[in-house]
């Protein structure tokens, strides 16, 4: 059930404060970068878990003989093997997968940081007749 309250009048923002075309597209910029930023924690979510196994792949691939043909993942196919083949492998994709993870990482912090300049210049011009928060 959604849980509506009215403002009582002195929450209610009736200054008149005007809503300029720099406070438009700072408002379009942040709701643009609240988006982005939601996708880029969606995107390092699913990565993190793929990392997390290929780590625990990487545990089994050392408890594996050396002379063993293990079937490896490449795509959509998965191929036979030899196990220090298939280990180099392993690493190579973790090292992949860990600068990915870093880049998206870095493009969160810029984002965030973007908001919350934006965020104060907003509640700065507009106070409480503006909600910034998801």
């Amino acid at each position: 059930m959604n849980n509506m309250r009215m403002l009582a009048e002195e929450e209610e923002n009736d200054d008149g404060t005007e809503v300029t075309w720099e406070d438009q597209q700072r408002i379009n910029t942040f709701s643009k970068l609240n988006t982005r930023l939601q996708s880029i924690g969606e995107r390092l979510e699913e990565l993190k878990q793929e990392k997390e196994a290929l780590d625990d792949l990487s545990t089994e691939l050392e408890l594996t003989d050396e002379d063993e043909s293990v079937l490896y993942k490449i795509g959509e196919s998965f191929l036979h093997l030899p196990q220090p083949r298939a280990m180099k492998r392993l690493e190579k994709d973790q090292g992949v997968l860990s600068a990915q993870i870093l880049d998206l990482s870095a493009g969160a912090e810029e984002c965030e940081k973007e908001m919350k300049e934006l965020k104060v210049t907003l509640y700065a011009r507009f106070g409480r007749a503006i909600n910034l928060d998801e």
